[in-house]
C-alpha cells in the first residue's frame, strides 16, 4: 500500500526556516516565519494568557469533553469581539476548531456539502493553506487581482472586474484586516463596493480573519467584517486567535455560518457540528477557555487590550521607520506603501531573484514572493534590512 504514495510538495515556508536554522553567518535575519516576535526575539506568553491559564490550573474540575460545537462561551465571546452586535446572535452558528486553519477547512467543506458546483474565488495572492486545502478537496478556484506591485496597494479596479465573473451561489474569500499576506488592504468605502457586488450578483461572502487589533484597533479592524457580516444574506467568518492572543500552538479558532434567517441557524449548527464529528470529533479546548476567561474578566480583558496595542505600536514603529530608513538611503518615497500597510505582513514587489539575493548575499530570509514579516524586525536589525534592499537592486 505505502509504496503507493507519492511525494508531496514541500512547504516553502518551513524550507525557508531550515535554511535559516542551517546559515551559519552571525548577522541574519528571520522575515519568513508568521509570529509575532518581541525586541528580543521571542514569541512572548500576554500576561493576561498566563493569568487566566493560572486561574483555569487552580478551578478546572475535569478534563472531560467538551461538546461537539466547543465551549459555549468561547464562541459567544469571540462573536462579540468580531461581530460586536452587528449581526443578531439567532442568525450565527458556531462552532471551535483546531486554530484558523482548521476554521477555513470547515468551513470549505461546509461550501461543499451546500454546494458541490461553487466555485471559491481567492485573491491572488493568498494564503498558501487556503488553496491546498481547496484543491485537497476537489474545489473549484478562481482568483482575482489584489496586489499592484508598482505602487504596493490594492489593484481595486482589477478586483472588481475580476469579481463581477462570479455566478450566483459562487464563494468570494475575503482577507479581513491586516490578514492578506501584502499587507495592503480595502478602504471602507473598497468594501462597501465589494458587499454591492455581492449582493447584486448572489453570491456567498466568506471572510478569513486572524489578526484583530494589529491594525488600526480592535474595532476599527473589525469594521469591514461587521460591514460584510450585517449587509449580505450568508456570510461565514473564519477567526484565529493564534496572533492576537499569542496561542499560536493551543489551535484556537472559530467558524461562524451566518444566514438572514433565524430558522436556519439550528440547521447551519447542526451540521457545522457534524463537520467537527467527522474531522476531530471535539475542538481542542484549553485554548479557547483562556481566550473565554480573558474576554469575560474585565481586568483581564483590559490587560490583553493593553498589551495587544502595545504590539500593534510597535509594528508601525518599525514600519515608519523602515520607509523613513529606506528614503534616507534612496532619496525617494518609493518604498512609503510599507508604512501604509497594515499587520504583521509586507510585500516588496520585487523579484524571486531578488529575494534569493537577499538571502544569499545579506543573510535576509523572506518568502520568494518578497512577502516579509515586519514583526521579525527591531530597530537595531531595520537599518540592515534598508541597507540590503537597497544594495540588492530592489
Amino acid at each position: 500500500m505505502f509504496e503507493n504514495l507519492k511525494e508531496q510538495p514541500a512547504d516553502k515556508i518551513l524550507a525557508l526556516m531550515q535554511m535559516y536554522r542551517d546559515d551559519p553567518r552571525e548577522q541574519k535575519i528571520d522575515l519568513g516565519v508568521g509570529v509575532y516576535k518581541n525586541a528580543e526575539g521571542i514569541t512572548p506568553v500576554m500576561r493576561a494568557v498566563k493569568a487566566a491559564e493560572k486561574r483555569i490550573w487552580e478551578e478546572q474540575q475535569t478534563k472531560s469533553y467538551t461538546g461537539l460545537a466547543g465551549d459555549p462561551a468561547f464562541a459567544d465571546a469571540m462573536i462579540g469581539l468580531v461581530l460586536d452586535g452587528a449581526v443578531d446572535r439567532d442568525r450565527i452558528a458556531a462552532v471551535a476548531t483546531p486554530g484558523g486553519t482548521g476554521a477555513c477547512r470547515q468551513a470549505f467543506e461546509l461550501i461543499r456539502m451546500a454546494n458541490p458546483k461553487a466555485r471559491v474565488f481567492v485573491s491572488d495572492p493568498t494564503w498558501p493553506n487556503h488553496l491546498s486545502i481547496l484543491n485537497y478537496l476537489g474545489m473549484e478556484t478562481v482568483t482575482y487581482r489584489y496586489f499592484d506591485s508598482e505602487t504596493g496597494g490594492v489593484d481595486f479596479d482589477g478586483m472588481m472586474a475580476d469579481l463581477k465573473d462570479a455566478h450566483p451561489g459562487d464563494v468570494v474569500l475575503l482577507h479581513g484586516c491586516c490578514h492578506n499576506p501584502t499587507g495592503a488592504n480595502l478602504n471602507m468605502v473598497e468594501w462597501q463596493e465589494v458587499v454591492n457586488l455581492i449582493n447584486e450578483n448572489e453570491l456567498v461572502a466568506m471572510i478569513d480573519i486572524a489578526y484583530q487589533g494589529f491594525g488600526d484597533g480592535l474595532d476599527e479592524d473589525a469594521a469591514a467584517t461587521r460591514l460584510v457580516a450585517s449587509s449580505v444574506s450568508e456570510c461565514l467568518i473564519a477567526a484565529s486567535c493564534s496572533k492576537n492572543f499569542g496561542v499560536y500552538r493551543e489551535r484556537t479558532g472559530l467558524l461562524m455560518a451566518i444566514s438572514d434567517k433565524p430558522e436556519q441557524t439550528k440547521l447551519n449548527q447542526g451540521t457545522l457540528a457534524f463537520l467537527n464529528r467527522q474531522n476531530y470529533s471535539f475542538p481542542p479546548d484549553h485554548g479557547a477557555r483562556v481566550v473565554a476567561t480573558i474576554l469575560n474578566d474585565p481586568e483581564l480583558r483590559a490587560d490583553w487590550a493593553a498589551e495587544l496595542e502595545e504590539v500593534r505600536q510597535s509594528m508601525l514603529g518599525l514600519r515608519q521607520q523602515l520607509a523613513d530608513e529606506l528614503r534616507r538611503l534612496t532619496g525617494s518615497d518609493r518604498f512609503a506603501f510599507l508604512a501604509q500597510h497594515r499587520g504583521m505582513f509586507s510585500r516588496l514587489g520585487t523579484s524571486p531573484e531578488k529575494v534569493a539575493r537577499l538571502r544569499d548575499d545579506f543573510g535576509i530570509y523572506m518568502v520568494g514572493d518578497s512577502r516579509m514579516n515586519i514583526a521579525g524586525l527591531n530597530q537595531a536589525t531595520v537599518p540592515i534590512l534598508a541597507k540590503a534592499i537597497v544594495d540588492a537592486g530592489i
